[in-house]
């Protein structure tokens, strides 16, 4: 197979053929009471992973979380799935978020495989697509297709749940490009909804996703948000928290990182909009449980504190009934290679000049001028071009050497 990723230009039309997947949002039903919707946050460190598990049973994952939780990942995913899962959506290609799969796949397996579609050039993201080609049945883009409603892929999960994406939406809108960071900004952007709760699973989103996203007439409004980029000072921008409303903010995040996650500027945000912090370096696994009418959040794995959330949600995707209107960066979109994958930005040469630094303990590289490094004490190993560092570690993103 030498393209192992096979997308599918006519997504809604192979969901609908899907089993217990519906391709538009499927008609209002009445929350039946003993059935939750629950979705586990998982403690992995410094990356993220979630798990959704409908009143149905239908289950998706949301990211595998970083190398070093692999294990721990797969363990707890095997005492809370029994049989494949039916989804794992990869929110986008970076290893914080892509590091588990591949041992939780061999673990429980999945039936279909999602992702943004942007190629980024990682060993590691190389090696989960070699997988996915070769071991799962059906993998798919979030493009929506011709007459999905509102323009926006809707996947229903039954009893009336439903996964709506809001981005990216390639190939009718282009990527962001020119960004902090573009494999982020393209993170998958989606909305679960259960009658008058919903939770905004925003992967590693940027600031420019935030404001495409407000540019259009999406619904953000949002019982519980999962922040962005384990709460970096970067997102969770005061106009968008502004438009999510949220109750309360799940932050993924490890404990002492090199990062400075969460940020006190995004803690003090999500306290101006009143939403209550739960923190998976603090609070452990953080579970949360949907009947429709309110959302019942508990700690360390469903042992810990207790916090109960009125649904006050609107479940349309759209605040109003006009079409969604295209997005535009500002910038050229990247090259699109085979199969629809795009060309990554190729760096600039490097002059010779510069040092990389890596941290003792730590996976990334960074600049030396980065600021982190002057906040850590760590034993550092430097690497006289960028094509060294490369070699053993992935770029920072805090400082994108």
């Amino acid at each position: 197979m030498t393209f192992r990723l096979r997308l599918f230009s006519l997504l809604v039309l192979l969901l609908a053929a899907l089993p217990g997947f519906a391709a538009s949002p499927p008609a209002p039903t009445a929350v039946a009471p003993g059935q939750p919707l629950t979705v586990h946050f998982f403690d992995v460190g410094q990356g993220d992973a979630a798990l959704i598990i409908s009143p149905t049973g239908k289950t998706v994952l949301i990211d595998g979380g970083p190398p070093e939780a692999r294990e721990r990942l797969a363990a707890r995913l095997k005492s809370l799935v029994k049989g494949p899962l039916d989804l794992v959506i990869l929110t986008h290609p970076h290893l914080d978020h892509l590091g588990g799969l591949i041992t939780a796949l061999r673990a429980v397996g999945t039936r279909r495989f999602m992702d943004p579609g942007f190629n980024h050039p990682s060993d590691a993201y190389r090696d989960l697509l070699d997988f996915v080609g070769d071991n799962v049945g059906q993998v798919m883009t979030p493009e929506p297709g011709p007459s999905s409603a509102n323009g926006l892929l809707t996947i229903g999960l039954g009893e009336g749940v439903s996964l709506t994406v809001f981005w990216p939406r390639m190939p009718k809108e282009p990527f962001l490009v020119g960004t902090r960071s573009d494999a982020n900004s393209n993170s998958i952007v989606a909305r679960l909804t259960y009658g008058s709760t919903a939770f905004l699973l925003v992967g590693d989103a940027e600031p420019d996703t935030e404001a495409a996203l407000l540019q259009r007439s999406l619904n953000l409004t949002t019982t519980v948000l999962k922040v962005a980029h384990h709460g970096g000072r970067h997102s969770s921008t005061a106009a968008f928290l502004a438009a999510a409303k949220p109750q309360a903010a799940v932050i993924s995040v490890g404990a002492k990182n090199d990062y400075g996650h969460p940020a006190p500027e995004t803690l003090s945000r999500l306290g101006d909009v009143g939403a209550h912090v739960l923190r998976t370096d603090q609070e452990g696994e953080v579970v949360a449980a949907s009947d429709g009418q309110s959302v019942t959040l508990r700690t360390h794995g469903g042992t810990g504190a207790l916090l109960v959330l009125p649904g006050d949600v609107d479940p349309s995707p759209v605040t109003s009934s006009r079409a969604v209107a295209p997005v535009r960066s500002g910038a050229t979109s990247p090259q699109p290679r085979e199969g629809g994958r795009t060309a990554p930005k190729t760096p600039a040469a490097d002059s010779g000049t510069s040092q990389y630094v890596g941290l003792k303990g730590s996976k990334v590289f960074h600049r030396e001028t980065c600021s982190t490094l002057k906040r850590s004490k760590s034993e550092r190993m430097l690497y006289p071009n960028r094509e060294a560092a490369l070699r053993e570690r992935r770029p920072a993103e805090d400082c994108h050497p």
